[in-house]
């Protein structure tokens, strides 16, 4: 399945990958869940936050994508929201920039006219066998993008959300069972699971829900920019499945959890690992 994928380098790319992911592009039909909604989805451009964009647009939403330098992925998912009767902003930049956060919100609600649904999406992973390899400077970096750059867009998206909105952050398979080769990426997975649950408790009183999906392997374009290639070609096989999730199996539930259908669901993690189970 994925036999001879190139390397990448992080944080890698579609147009790269010989086999790409099925976000939903000829198979997700929209029922106006979420008619009216503006949602913002950070790593939208690629893997899981693609097919998300996809599955807001066709459920009625204007979608703004932020990501980091991927202008080829970011224009392809644009055109899909865009196709689908919906606004699509792009906002490319570095999450790890605090002054970044704020631009990133203030820009989608200045275009959007506002923000109902905050997707916590990008993220930074590497593979290291020991401790040794991982730097400091490495160590910082996953914690920046990965659970810092999701307090700071919290933090700046609170004035604009009102009661009904939803905040849904992207954790792991990883935060219940961490994987000792990703161990910066699996510890801020961990992280991601706790905030998720504390802010759903501290927003309650406001009607604002937070939850978290927890994915297994899932195809992106992170699989073959941060793993070796032995690791590639076996990922997603030792799931009781058998194989890798596809992004388009995975943005259901993102609707879900942005939908008024969520309307009693927060502080829940919810898994899509293909049979491994979370506790």
């Amino acid at each position: 399945m994925t036999d001879n994928e190139p390397q990448q380098q992080p944080p890698g790319s579609t147009q790269e990958m010989s086999r790409r992911p099925d976000h939903g592009e000829d198979s997700y039909r929209g029922s106006g869940r979420l008619t009216g909604k503006r949602a913002l989805i950070t790593g939208g451009d690629s893997g899981i936050g693609r097919a998300a964009a996809i599955a807001f647009a066709r459920e009625g939403a204007d979608v703004a994508i932020a990501y980091l330098n991927e202008d080829e992925d970011a224009q392809e998912t644009a055109a899909l929201i865009e196709k689908a009767g919906r606004k699509a902003v792009l906002i490319p930049g570095d999450l790890t920039r605090r002054e970044h956060c704020r631009t990133v919100i203030d820009q989608t609600v200045r275009e959007l006219g506002g923000l109902d649904v905050l997707v916590n999406n990008a993220a930074f992973q590497m593979t290291h066998e020991t401790l040794e390899e991982i730097s400091d400077e490495e160590w910082q970096h996953t914690f920046d993008i990965n659970i810092t750059a999701m307090f700071r867009l919290v933090q700046a998206a609170l004035p604009h959300l009102g009661e009904g909105a939803s905040i849904i952050n992207t954790s792991s398979v990883n935060y219940d069972q961490p994987k000792p080769t990703l161990l910066p990426y699996a510890t801020t997975k961990g992280a991601i699971a706790n905030f998720t649950a504390g802010l759903a408790q501290m927003l309650g009183d406001r009607g604002i829900r937070v939850n978290a999906v927890a994915p297994g392997p899932i195809w992106t374009p992170l699989i073959p920019s941060t793993m070796p290639p032995e690791q590639v070609e076996e990922f997603g096989k030792n799931t009781p499945l058998g194989r890798p999730g596809e992004p388009r199996e995975v943005a259901p539930v993102y609707v879900l959890l942005a939908s008024d259908e969520g309307s009693y669901i927060s502080g829940a993690v919810v898994p899509v690992t293909g049979g491994k189970p979370i506790l």
